[in-house]
């Protein structure tokens, strides 16, 4: 059984409202159009194309709900302020129009041999994520390359697991858990250079990793929130709480970051597994079970109090090895 084809189950499988929980994946990829992994989408799993621009496609009406395929860069897109041409002539004003259009597309084409296209799937139930790895099998057949394709490259395999629960407790606890796993999972991804390099998973403070491990840390949510932003006013954090928190409250992340890509939802977002198409043994799937390690470990409220000690300890020491080896320790003899 390779390691990406068995599926493991979290400890909830159930959302805040009782329904079932779902997530949601990103694919990031070159080599594929954003045209032709609509394609795809649509073979495999249904539903009709709706093309935005020439970049971007909708999958709608699909057997899971609706996909997008799309060059990932903001510059080659649609823009929303086509209406401030209102005051120009009509003559003008389609010509502008046009023109931008043209050289978005022109942008577009020269753009993807370095920006991935992007397949944004939506939120699909635990019981079918294993149907992901049919679209991963299709884009890696077709061609598509991943991150270790080029030096070039630095894609993304992203995962947007859905919240048990919006309490305090609850989401501590899972920052505590991936705090406490983060450097192993890095170790066993082994994160390629290049996405070390463009700063797109970034690693958190260690100050503020020490903080939130610490046995004693156990904030209200407001307080959670607001170390958070003090530490990581960005969306480059290996596990983005960004979204989740602007659904939680919207005001109050506005008021520290400033960054109109934050799209509010009530799920993780994890951003650290490469996109590595067609290398033998990887998958959604085994991406998947390295986050619900987290997951158990979060379940385990004095584990994490004696991880946390000891991460502590472990920092008081610089030549005490490294703490991911530490770390697979306690998951594997406690």
């Amino acid at each position: 059984m390779i390691l990406s084809e068995k599926m493991m189950w979290p400890p909830h499988t159930l959302g805040p409202e009782g329904r079932p929980r779902r997530v949601g994946v990103e694919l990031e990829f070159a080599a594929v159009s954003a045209r032709d992994g609509a394609s795809l989408v649509q073979s495999l799993y249904g539903g009709r194309i709706v093309e935005e621009d020439p970049h971007r496609f909708y999958v709608r009406d699909t057997k899971f709900g609706e996909f997008v395929c799309e060059l990932d860069s903001q510059y080659v897109h649609a823009a929303d302020d086509e209406d401030k041409f209102e005051t120009l002539t009509e003559g003008a004003k389609d010509f502008l129009i046009r023109f931008r259009a043209e050289f978005r597309r022109l942008l577009g084409e020269i753009s993807s041999y370095v920006v991935p296209c992007e397949v944004v799937c939506p939120p699909i139930a635990l019981d079918d994520l294993p149907e992901v790895e049919t679209l991963v099998k299709a884009l890696h057949d077709a061609g598509a390359s991943s991150t270790r394709s080029s030096p070039l490259y630095a894609f993304g395999a992203q995962l947007n697991p859905e919240i048990v629960s919006a309490e305090a407790d609850y989401l501590t606890s899972m920052l505590k858990a991936y705090f406490l796993m983060s450097d192993w999972l890095r170790a066993v991804i082994d994160v390629y250079p290049t996405r070390r390099i463009a700063a797109f998973a970034e690693p958190f403070p260690l100050g503020y990793v020490s903080k939130v491990v610490a046995p004693d840390y156990a904030p209200d949510l407001p307080t959670l929130i607001d170390d958070y932003l003090e530490a990581n006013p960005t969306r480059n954090r290996e596990l983005d709480m960004l979204p989740l928190f602007s659904f939680l409250d919207e005001d109050r992340v506005r008021s520290a970051v400033n960054d109109p890509l934050i799209k509010k939802r009530p799920t993780f977002h994890y951003r650290l597994p490469d996109s590595r198409l067609g290398e033998p043994g990887w998958g959604i799937l085994l991406e998947w079970n390295r986050w619900c390690l987290v997951e158990k470990l979060a379940e385990r409220p004095e584990l994490l109090r004696e991880m946390g000690a000891a991460f502590l300890r472990h920092r008081e020491k610089p030549f005490s090895g490294t703490w991911a080896v530490k770390a697979s320790e306690w998951l594997l003899l406690s």
